[in-house]
C-alpha cells in the first residue's frame, strides 16, 4: 500500500485491502471477493447468483456465474484495492473496490451484470440507468432482479 494511501484511510477512519504484498485474492461471485482471509462483499451493488439463469433469445444460461467470470477477466492479475465502508450481517467486510482507478462495482453495473442495490445505496443509480438504457449484459435478457431470486429460494 502507498503511503498516501494509508495516510488517508486513516484520516477518513476507513480500512484499505489490497491484494498486493502476496494476498491471495477469490472471486467468490459477481459481487463478492476474498483478499488473503477478508471476505469482501461490493457495497452498494447486487450481482446475480451464482445458480442464478437468464434468458436470451430463448436460450437458458447461467447469468450469475457469467457475472462471477466478467469479474475474473477485468481483475486478471492486476493488484485490487478495497476502501471499507461497514460490515455486513454475515461477518463480510462491505467495501468499493478497484483496479487502478476503476471502481469493480461501476464497471459491473455500467456492464449489466450487477444492479444499483438501492435499499442501502444510491451509489450505482445513473451506472444502471446507463446499462439499462443501452440493453447491456442482464438488461437484454429475461432475468430476475438477483434480490428477488434470494427470495424465492
Amino acid at each position: 500500500m502507498s503511503l498516501i494511501k494509508l495516510s488517508l484511510s486513516f484520516l477518513f477512519g476507513l480500512l484499505i485491502f489490497s491484494s498486493a504484498n502476496s494476498d491471495q485474492l477469490i472471486v467468490t461471485d459477481g459481487d463478492t471477493i476474498r483478499i488473503g482471509d477478508e471476505r469482501i462483499r461490493f457495497s452498494g451493488i447486487d450481482a446475480p447468483e451464482i445458480n442464478q439463469t437468464c434468458i436470451y433469445q430463448e436460450i437458458t444460461f447461467y447469468c450469475g456465474e457469467f457475472s462471477k467470470k466478467l469479474l475474473l477477466e477485468k481483475i486478471s492479475d492486476q493488484e485490487v484495492s478495497c476502501i471499507k465502508e461497514s460490515t455486513d450481517q454475515y461477518g463480510r467486510t462491505l467495501a468499493e473496490c478497484f483496479v487502478g482507478k476503476v471502481s469493480l462495482s461501476s464497471y459491473l453495473v455500467r456492464e449489466g451484470y450487477a444492479f444499483a442495490y438501492r435499499k442501502y445505496s444510491d451509489k450505482f443509480i445513473l451506472d444502471e440507468e446507463y446499462a439499462q438504457s443501452k440493453g447491456n449484459g442482464m438488461w437484454s435478457m429475461d432475468f430476475i432482479f438477483p434480490w428477488d431470486f434470494r427470495k424465492s429460494q
